[in-house]
């Protein structure tokens, strides 16, 4: 199958939330996601995050989220990978990849110095997934807090 990786457009939208949402109920959450928020959040005047899609010509078949970050004490970017997904009938051929590639590509495209992501304590074929990918697991970086915003 081959597969395009590049930018999220407002046309790839709907698709998009609809995997959006197939990842929160994988993770039992329940989405409140919106075609308006992901396009303001992605496409508007001021983006939020860059969405890169998995374009498998006839339909998307994954998506990944990046979210910038900084060790501002270092002068260093970063990205945090929010989200990955692949499509169920689209795993096991190299989509998961195609798309961490695509990420790195574009980290280095905004200067980037790292990339983060984060994964289900449960989910060890994530974690090797990413461990076989180059990245290095983590110790805790102590508490953190968080505050709601009304």
């Amino acid at each position: 199958m081959p597969i395009k990786i590049r930018k999220m457009t407002e046309a790839d939208v709907p698709q998009v939330v609809t995997m959006i949402k197939g990842l929160a109920a994988c993770h039992d959450d329940v989405p409140n996601i919106g075609a308006d928020i992901l396009a303001r959040d992605a496409l508007g005047e001021r983006p939020w995050m860059t969405v890169l899609v998995a374009d498998g010509g006839s339909q998307l078949v994954g998506y990944a989220a990046l979210l910038p970050m900084a060790q501002l004490q270092f002068g260093v970017r970063g990205m945090d990978m929010h989200h990955l997904f692949v499509a169920r009938d689209a795993r096991g051929n190299g989509v998961g990849a195609a798309l961490l590639q695509g990420c790195r590509d574009e980290c280095r495209s905004q200067v980037c110095g790292f990339m983060t992501v984060g994964t289900h304590p449960d989910n060890h074929k994530a974690m090797r997934f990413y461990e076989r990918s180059g990245f290095l697991r983590r110790s805790g970086s102590g508490p953190r807090f968080s505050l709601r915003l009304e």
